[in-house]
């Protein structure tokens, strides 16, 4: 089954549209590559996806293990390289509230980071700075 339909709404803009659910999300070309970067771009939406899918697979962990992440955060920062241009470096920083986690918690927590799909998915070339902060 497909899983969007993207259409090109003109002026380095397109409309994606999850056939599932209906949700629709519009990007736009970053302003150092002609566009307006009034929306997210293809790659800023990479990016959040790898934050996005460690989340995920964090919720599940932590559901499956008995404890909870709720309220945790992360700070996604992409680093585009020029020549070729591409996504060459993704930060991020995960911050989870006060939980007293144990080590065994936070070592769920960090496999997840690294061994989601998305992670597991991205080219080696894509460096992943990965960063876990717990108060």
């Amino acid at each position: 089954m497909e899983t969007a339909k993207t259409k090109y709404l003109g002026d380095l803009r397109t409309e994606i549209v999850h056939l599932r659910s209906g949700s629709v999300i519009t990007t736009d070309a970053p302003v150092d590559n002609k566009g307006k970067g009034e929306n997210f771009s293809p790659t800023d939406m990479v990016a959040s996806a790898l934050g996005s899918c460690a989340f995920t697979i964090m919720g599940i962990s932590a559901r499956e293990h008995n404890f909870s992440i709720d309220g945790s955060t992360c700070r996604i920062t992409k680093i585009m390289t020029d020549n070729p241009r591409k996504i060459g470096e993704i930060r991020i920083e995960f911050e989870f509230p006060p939980n007293n986690y144990t080590d065994k918690q936070k070592k769920i927590l960090e496999n997840c980071a690294k061994t989601c799909p998305v992670a597991l998915t991205l080219n080696e070339s894509v460096f992943q700075n990965v960063s876990l902060l717990f108060k």
